[in-house]
């Protein structure tokens, strides 16, 4: 096989090893990000629910305001009956104290659902809480188990580009800026074998021509359906 389809060959076969070391750094870093995720989403739980108890107590802030004026209303209507000469405002009077009674009833029914609500959500923002201390105490550790694959996985990377730079350095440059035009869409695919007489890119017959120069192997030959670089895989 000519020299400068070997060197090929072995430069697609380095570029598929460095390409494949990103889905490794992905897996990788999938469980410290799914562990930051679930920190952020608790996080945001924590905040929103701390503000939904501050609405329930501005809420029942109100209620109880309204139930001092309901109290000093019906306080002050006791007195006024002291001083009532006709029926009509007795019966006005009688009507305010219903209402107001009424309203008595009404606001503390709404502060004790308030109170129930607060209570809830105190609970859950407490519990949210133990839940991001387990969590960041196991976080530490889920960052250093990932900074240690990371660290294998960079020394590994940085090996196999340290041998494609020694390989492109060997390289004819014409030959490599026309592996590089055509990685450019073919990504791995840009040097593929011929077998059964097809291009394993395209899955296309070659002719018997074309099939011939592949396996003289003495100029880069290239698929005529798909522009791929063609070799032939030597049987041991």
């Amino acid at each position: 096989m000519n020299l400068h389809i070997k060197q090929l060959v072995s430069l697609s076969q380095i570029d598929k090893e460095i390409d494949a070391f990103e889905p490794q750094i992905e897996e990788a870093r999938y469980k410290l990000e799914a562990a930051l995720a679930k920190k952020q989403s608790i996080d945001s739980d924590v905040e929103n629910l701390t503000k939904e108890i501050k609405d329930e107590q501005i809420k029942k802030q109100k209620n109880e305001m309204h139930l001092q004026d309901l109290s000093k209303k019906l306080s002050d209507n006791s007195k006024k009956s002291g001083e009532i000469k006709t029926e009509r405002e007795m019966k006005s009077l009688q009507l305010e104290e219903e209402i107001a009674k009424e309203q008595v009833t009404f606001a503390n029914e709404e502060i004790d659902r308030l109170e129930r609500i607060i209570d809830l959500k105190t609970e859950q923002v407490e519990a949210a809480k133990k839940s991001l201390i387990d969590l960041e105490a196991n976080l530490t550790s889920v960052r250093e188990e990932v900074d240690a694959k990371l660290e294998v996985i960079n020394n590994s990377r940085q090996d196999v580009f340290m041998k494609k730079e020694k390989l492109i350095s060997e390289m004819n440059q014409k030959g490599l800026a026309f592996y590089q035009k055509i990685r450019r869409w073919a990504k791995n695919s840009t040097v593929v074998a011929v077998e059964d007489q097809a291009c394993m890119g395209c899955n296309m017959l070659i002719s018997d021509k074309i099939y011939a120069d592949v396996i003289r192997a003495e100029e880069i030959t290239t698929c005529p359906h798909c522009g791929r670089i063609l070799y032939l895989e030597i049987q041991e």
